[in-house]
């Protein structure tokens, strides 16, 4: 979707958005536009009962007086409650109905009066912001006539009073909007499209934003005696992979944030296989790493300052007659020994080996792991919330925080002494899992025997990495969940 941000002006054709306040009169141009339909645009508001409120609006078929083919009319709601994440809500709501009605060219005028909290250049970039992450389809592979049929919004004009300053606040939104829908596209690809080596074809295009990239194949890894994860990839035919990206853009002495992302690009369940209903989401067991990835984009797209390493671990997770067995016995990079109860518990080995390594060559400030985890979070907090552990509660804070400003939140679950014995092996160090209940605290207790004291969170996903239902922002399918929340820790915390 090609944007332009422009003079308000009346458009010559296409479909033209106007807002108005909670109860409140018309901006300056609706005004102009509603007199040149001679009181069209009251009418439509009256009939159908507008009255500004948040997300509300009338839709008026070819509208007297102007050009375009048809005129939205767009509710803010109260001034002094408009934020950035409202704002962004509404650029999606504006742009699902001109997608309804097959428009190919939308321009919106965002001349409103300024709220408390957001100026017009910052009102107008957070709808185009909304806007691009709703206009996102993935269509790689429909063909022909099964190609979606309504057509796509090809242009968006932004009408500001200020279009300079509306195009500088939308520039770095536009780099996060990118990483965003990188990841939203990484996880839709299906198994055969991506995997441990095609996966790093697509992270190697983040070396022209200029991010350093190192790769471990299964021969580097046995010699840093990443048993943990190689057990899970043994089974598959694919070689793992372990990648590792650095975006340098604070001081050279300054030790870097790191972010560790689970990339089972096909799972399975190995021996332990998985039910045949709903298998074919397990593609998807991948969206930690996804998330690391697109946000690596999107830090170095806007040229953040501050150093960053991503690490993610990629296997395929399948049964063969070399895959490994329930009861079988691993020995970690750690040199923790583990014993394999389910191997469909695979994620957890494979964040064990990636955390320890993180954390043993970058020295990092704090270690976030992102992983499409355990469905016991989803049975906790559902498709809402990311559930998170920590053994720091300021990191928390930070990330609950940041989760509220960008609408990813997040919710704190706990880590026991308790639940850290249930994961204790009669013949081994630990188990990857127990037949308890807690499995999600469970898996946390496990992924911080290998965390060696550094400042960490894990953020199961696996509720909120892949939604059935359409929401303001994104279809329904992949969200790119965890791409604007830890663009915001960082940008928050660590510039």
């Amino acid at each position: 979707m090609k944007i332009d941000f422009i003079e308000v002006a009346f458009p010559k054709t296409g479909g033209l958005v106007v807002f108005s306040f909670d109860d409140g009169p018309f901006s300056g141009f609706a005004k102009q536009v509603d007199e040149a339909g001679n009181g069209q645009l009251t009418r439509a508001a009256k009939l159908g009962k507008y009255n500004g409120r948040f997300g509300q609006h009338v839709m008026v078929v070819a509208p007297v007086g102007i050009e375009a083919s048809y005129l939205l009319l767009v509710g803010l709601g109260k001034a002094n409650e408009l934020d950035a994440l409202k704002a962004r809500k509404i650029g999606g709501k504006l742009i699902t109905e001109f997608l309804a009605q097959g428009e190919t060219a939308v321009a919106i005028a965002v001349d409103v009066a300024q709220s408390s909290s957001l100026n017009a250049a910052n009102l107008a970039a957070n709808i185009t912001f909304g806007a691009c992450l709703r206009h996102h389809r993935f269509e790689k592979y429909r063909t022909g006539q099964r190609r979606y049929r309504k057509s796509t919004v090809d242009t968006l004009q932004v009408m500001t009073e200020m279009p300079l300053e509306t195009e500088q606040s939308f520039t770095p939104m536009r780099e996060v909007a990118m990483g965003v829908l990188l990841t939203r596209d990484l996880v839709t690809e299906p198994g055969n499209v991506i995997y441990p080596e095609s996966y790093i074809e697509q992270i190697d295009a983040l070396r022209d934003l200029g991010v350093e990239i190192e790769v471990l194949g299964a021969n580097e890894m046995r010699q840093q005696g990443m048993g943990a994860l190689l057990g899970v990839a043994q089974g598959s035919e694919r070689e793992p992979q372990l990648a590792v990206m650095h975006w340098r853009g604070g001081a050279a002495e300054e030790a870097p944030v790191a972010f560790v992302g689970k990339g089972v690009t096909f799972d399975s369940g190995g021996i332990s296989l998985k039910a045949v209903k709903g298998m074919e989401e397990m593609k998807y067991d991948m969206a930690g790493s996804a998330v690391v990835v697109g946000l690596m984009k999107a830090l170095a797209g806007r040229k953040a300052k501050v150093n960053v390493v991503g690490v993610v671990g990629l296997v395929e997770n399948m049964p063969s007659g070399r895959a490994q067995r329930p009861g079988d016995v691993v020995t970690s990079m750690s040199g923790q020994t583990i014993e394999v109860i389910n191997t469909d518990c695979e994620g957890r080995l494979v964040l064990a080996d990636a955390l320890w390594y993180t954390q043993h060559t970058y020295r990092p400030r704090c270690m976030i792991d992102l992983a499409t985890l355990t469905y016991a979070v989803i049975a906790a907090l559902g498709s809402e919330f990311a559930g998170v552990f920590s053994n720091d509660d300021g990191l928390v804070e930070a990330l609950t925080e940041a989760g509220g400003a960008v609408g990813e939140p997040v919710w704190r679950l706990p880590l026991t002494q308790r639940f850290d014995k249930l994961i204790d092996s009669e013949i081994a160090d630990m188990k990857n899992c127990s037949d308890r209940p807690g499995d999600a605290i469970m898996a946390a207790q496990f992924l911080q025997r290998f965390v060696n004291g550094v400042p960490w969170v894990h953020i199961d996903i696996a509720g909120t990495a892949w939604k059935r239902e359409s929401s303001n922002l994104a279809r329904k399918g992949a969200t790119g969940y965890g791409v604007q929340l830890l663009n915001q820790f960082v940008l928050d915390n660590f510039e």
